[in-house]
């Protein structure tokens, strides 16, 4: 095969190219099921090509949707998730599969490599955990439910996408939008009637804009009541989520779904998470207390949710003497990119070269990744916000570097996908330094993923990584979005190439961790709700009771009683994070904790990247975290990083 696939997606065949591909798959499994005897080379290697293969043809579909969704790909989405939850489940529910993969490892376990066993052992673990070894009537319920599950995870994310892009407010009083930065009102003008107004959606960039700077607390109030209502139909998505979750977990043995999570995690045990959310809280409460404090004194009232953006900013200008929209054109996203890619040459030895290709949007753009000047993977950027494309930011693999069971070798590739403030033929897109932090993260997963030298796909880059420790990649790399030396590499006027001022660097560094323990305590709430919420079965008023008490002590500033944050948390209802959550913080810890290694002796970096992304899945984080830094990671990087004394 080539080194790269071509990115394509032929929606009017997808659905029988699917049907076909599944068929071939199921009849090669039944071949080697019935070959004797078995081995890893003959019957492992030949069943991960297929499972790989599948990937590469279906992961396109699932990206087109979320990029540039439409009523088409929504229809051919909707149509192929059962096809490939039915296949997946029976797959994973086949006891010949888990006999002979029990069977390999017993055999074989003495001369396997490592990443070898670790395939065996993570495989083993997952016909368990899909009820291989269970009653027949039981694996068809389980299967009922996957399929379910998937469903509606993906009727979640579209009521939200649609709620997103359904509401929109029209400004046209200028007192309304004083204050608001130049290149924010450019995206938002339009003209109507010979008039000039302003459109604000609820669209990231958009929303972020007139909740941080909009001078009219009736807008704010307006808008933020739309954020944080949208999709209330997913009310009922969640009760149903929830209701089977709890079932399959009863099924397959566990107490509830957060004890069935844990199986595939670090975390030990349900107290070892409570327990290390807790301790966070609990260190960070005194200073989010005092900085409610202050942010009221500043205000000179009692705020409410839709003022804290707008008076922390004003009070951050105040105390820092720091504007965000002062940063802005020393960010501008071309130069912030090719920053990065400096960074990461410098740091790690690897190169960057843009590939001509046509892609899924014309502002898509592709790069091939040299390390230490040998091709090594291929990386999609996809960075600025539309209408069609799902909020938030993440990273998808598509590619896995693996020896294929032919003995050919192929390449990792990865998409990263933003959605920051779109350029225009008259406005570059200049980003906000919380922007340039996003794009650090994702593309710390990226690497992860791409650099990996791991031959077997199931545990190459973030295959295979436990749930909580594959954050830490992503937040070790974010780290140096605040590095000065790192932020000379790009940060530079997009029209005078003036570098950012030493003084406006130090003010960045200063401002950082600006109410911090607001922030952890934010993210605290966001863990403990959901992993609460899978210890045992909530429904209806339930859900929003559990919320409501744990707000309690984590939000010093009380969100309304309208305020559905639930029916938009698509990280745990639409998203892989289900009991799970807590894994940001989890993996903060370990991320902390090596950043201050690295920044203490540079020379670690290049063991960071031959320790943990080298190694990809193929052993526990645990262990490699331990082999890096010759420590256990501790609590108190963390809250060092974060400025919570």
């Amino acid at each position: 095969m080539a080194e790269f696939l071509h990115f394509e997606v032929d929606l009017e065949n997808f659905i029988e190219d699917l049907r076909q591909r599944v068929a071939k798959n199921e009849e090669e499994i039944r071949r080697l099921l019935a070959m004797e005897p078995k081995t890893y080379e003959n019957f492992i290697k030949p069943l991960e090509d297929m499972e790989e293969d599948l990937e590469l043809f279906f992961t396109p579909l699932s990206h087109i949707n979320s990029v540039n969704n439409s009523e088409r790909t929504q229809q051919i989405y909707a149509e192929a998730l059962p096809i490939i939850t039915e296949y997946s489940t029976k797959i994973s529910q086949n006891l010949e599969l888990y006999n002979a993969y029990k069977a390999i490892y017993e055999n074989e376990k003495e001369r396997l490599s490592q990443a070898q066993k670790r395939v065996l052992e993570l495989n083993i673990q997952g016909f368990e955990l899909s009820g291989a070894h269970l009653d027949d009537a039981t694996k068809e319920r389980l299967a009922q439910i996957n399929l379910r599950k998937s469903e509606l995870a993906n009727e979640f994310s579209q009521n939200l996408l649609d709620a997103t892009n359904a509401f929109e407010k029209i400004v046209e009083d200028p007192k309304d939008v004083e204050g608001i930065p130049q290149s924010d009102l450019d995206a938002a003008r339009f003209e109507e009637d010979g008039k000039t107004k302003w459109r604000f959606t609820l669209q990231m960039p958009s929303y972020i804009a007139y909740m941080t700077y909009g001078p009219n607390r009736a807008i704010r109030k307006e808008i933020y009541k739309a954020y944080v209502t949208r999709a209330p139909q997913n009310g009922e998505i969640i009760d149903e989520l929830l209701s089977l979750r709890q079932e399959a977990a009863n099924l397959l043995g566990f107490a509830n779904y957060a004890s069935y999570s844990l199986a595939t995690k670090m975390a030990k045990d349900e107290s070892s998470v409570t327990g290390f959310l807790e301790e966070l809280l609990e260190k960070s409460t005194g200073q989010c207390k005092r900085e409610v404090a202050s942010l009221k004194e500043f205000a000179g009232f009692d705020i409410q949710a839709y003022d804290s953006a707008f008076y922390s900013e004003r009070m951050k200008k105040a105390r820092y003497d720091i504007d965000e929209e002062e940063y802005r054109p020393y960010f501008e996203q071309q130069s912030v990119i090719q920053g990065l890619f400096s960074f990461l040459e410098e740091r790690f030895g690897l190169e960057f070269e843009e590939v001509d290709e046509k892609l899924w949007d014309e502002k898509a753009k592709s790069f091939n990744i040299y390390d230490n000047s040998k091709l090594k993977a291929r990386l999609y950027l996809d960075l600025e916000a539309r209408k069609s494309k799902r909020g938030g930011a993440w990273m998808h693999d598509w590619q896995s570097a693996m020896v294929r069971s032919d003995g050919t070798k192929q390449l990792a590739s990865a998409f990263v996908v933003c959605n920051f403030p779109p350029s225009s033929s008259t406005q570059p897109s200049l980003l906000r330094h919380d922007d340039v932090v996003t794009l650090f993260h994702e593309m710390g997963h990226a690497i992860h993923h791409l650099l990996s030298e791991v031959e077997e796909s199931g545990v190459s880059g973030v295959n295979g990584v436990e749930w909580d420790a594959v954050e830490f990649p992503s937040q070790f790399l974010e780290n140096f979005a605040y590095d000065k030396e790192v932020l000379r590499m790009f940060a530079r006027h997009y029209q005078s190439g003036e570098v950012l001022p030493e003084a406006m660097i130090n003010k960045l560094i200063e401002a950082k961790n600006f109410l911090s323990a607001m922030a952890m305590q934010r993210q605290l709430e966001f863990a403990l709700f959901d992993f609460k919420l899978h210890q045992k079965l909530y429904r209806g008023e339930a859900v929003q009771e559990l919320l409501d008490g744990i707000r309690a002590k984590t939000a010093l500033i009380k969100p309304p009683k309208y305020n559905k944050f639930q029916n938009g948390f698509a990280h745990i209802f639409a998203g892989g994070y289900a009991a799970g959550y807590y894994s940001y913080k989890w993996a903060e810890v370990l991320s902390a904790d090596a950043y201050k290694a690295v920044e203490k002796d540079a020379k670690l970096a290049k063991r960071y990247k031959e320790v943990i992304l080298y190694n990809g899945g193929s052993r526990s984080m645990a262990e490699l975290y331990v082999e890096f830094l010759s420590q256990e990671p501790q609590i108190d990087a963390l809250l060092e990083l974060s400025g919570i004394a």
